[in-house]
């Protein structure tokens, strides 16, 4: 791997050279961007996937959409519609893609759209839904063509940004500069036991102050659900198969403690094939089949009812969480 790393990094100089003139233009004026009345959260990455963004999303629904009038806009990756799209009672996850379906069928109080053109999409939304009061922006900390009011940069503890590279010899969308651009940077999936000594450590490598800086776990429950039951974990006894098409699924195994040979890894946003299929259910042999939450979204139609499961999962600050959640005192609803 390090000597294929070698060989590409010439490609790493001309894809950062590219991507670094690219920002240069957004950032002097040359190239435009649009902004709107109303603010625009935008939640994103430097790294290709595995950050946590889903779980970030999720928690800034929690917090702001019981106060405000909030649409969520993804790309809706995979999907098979082109174009704007609206979500509504009948739409199906082919339509707008996992992550925003999700969003979608957990939070009923929120309105969810799907668009590749940001700058459209918004403008779009706030024509069919003028009420709206906020547009929380998945994935988009790249989309330069649309102007943000705060930007929130995430990186994984076990995958920290400053360590790597661009593409194609590492994972970086950009340079490690981009992260100036961020109001605040999330280190995210860290353990539980993160110490105030490693946090500084951490700090003094991310070029924006520290008081911008915050750190956040994942936090799994004690118990598998479907739409049927809820099962405690302790309960299953290793009597199942985990099934997992995301990014990075280590963390979701390590904490079913599902052994190796139990372990089914599909890509990650992987719409499963009807042989994908039959062999989840050979491998399973009547056992319980646990998966993710996204990954259930896919596969809830597609696997018998009562044997497929999905673990919840919820992120959570290791501190500071009154700290970051004040930063949105910006957004003042309007009379």
């Amino acid at each position: 791997m390090k000597n294929l790393r070698k060989i590409l990094f010439p490609f790493s100089l001309i894809y950062a050279a590219v991507t670094s003139l690219r920002n240069f233009l957004y950032d002097k004026g040359i190239k435009k961007s649009t902004g709107f009345d109303i603010p625009i959260i935008a939640v994103g990455n430097l790294s290709v996937g595995g950050t946590g963004k889903t779980p970030m999303v999720e928690y800034l629904i929690r917090l702001l959409a019981g106060k405000y009038n909030l649409a969520v806009l993804s790309r809706g990756y995979k999907r098979k519609s082109k174009g704007f799209y609206l979500a509504n009672a009948a739409t199906t996850i082919e339509e707008i893609g996992d992550e925003p379906f999700q969003y979608h069928s957990k939070f009923k109080q929120i309105n969810v759209a799907v668009n590749a053109d940001r700058v459209e999409g918004v403008t779009k939304i706030l024509e069919a839904l003028p009420k709206t009061e906020i547009v929380l922006l998945d994935d988009a900390f790249q989309h330069r063509k649309i102007k943000a009011g705060f930007y929130i940069m995430l990186t994984a503890y076990n995958d920290l940004f400053y360590n790597d590279l661009v593409l194609p010899a590492g994972n970086l969308r950009e340079c490690k500069s981009g992260i100036k651009r961020a109001n605040v940077a999330v280190v995210t999936k860290c353990p539980k036991d993160l110490s105030e000594a490693e946090m500084l450590q951490i700090k003094s490598k991310i070029d924006i102050d520290n008081d911008k800086i915050f750190f956040s776990t994942i936090s799994y429950h004690h118990s598998v659900t479907n739409n049927v039951e809820e099962l405690l974990i302790a309960d299953l006894k290793n009597d199942f198969i985990a099934v997992a098409g995301i990014a990075k699924p280590e963390y979701f195994y390590d904490y079913l403690k599902c052994s190796k040979n139990d372990c089914l890894t599909f890509p990650d946003h992987h719409f499963f094939s009807d042989q994908d299929l039959k062999n989840i259910i050979q491998k399973a042999n009547g056992r319980k089949i646990i998966t993710t939450e996204k990954d259930y979204m896919r596969l809830q139609k597609q696997l018998p009812e009562k044997q497929l499961y999905y673990l919840p999962i919820e992120m959570d600050f290791l501190k500071d969480k009154e700290i970051f959640e004040s930063l949105f005192a910006f957004v003042k609803k309007k009379n």
